[in-house]
């Protein structure tokens, strides 16, 4: 299966992207079970978490040579913002 890229990504707080995918679907990539990884550690620091690029062709987000995500990556373990609002309204919902 080929994954759509990432048309556009930003920072929503200190540990959670919103990306915007060629497919016009939005998802949430909260990077916090990264941050334990020592190679992603310096995303603990908000300056430097936010500083980051979509790659060329929308194949991956890239903060360094070293720290990068893929749009596989972050299309797979993203989370929806229908899905999220969906469930936060079903718990609201039920008694």
């Amino acid at each position: 299966m080929k994954y759509p890229r990432i048309h556009q990504a930003k920072a929503m707080d200190d540990t959670t992207l919103v990306i915007e995918f060629t497919n016009q679907e939005v998802k949430k990539y909260d990077v916090r079970h990264l941050l334990d990884t020592p190679m992603f550690s310096p995303l603990r620091q908000p300056a430097f978490f936010k500083n980051f690029k979509v790659e060329p062709g929308g194949y991956g987000i890239v903060w360094n040579e070293e720290i990068d995500l893929s749009e596989y990556e972050l299309w797979k373990n993203g989370m929806s913002l229908m899905e999220s609002e969906d469930k936060a309204s079903d718990r609201i919902q039920q008694p």
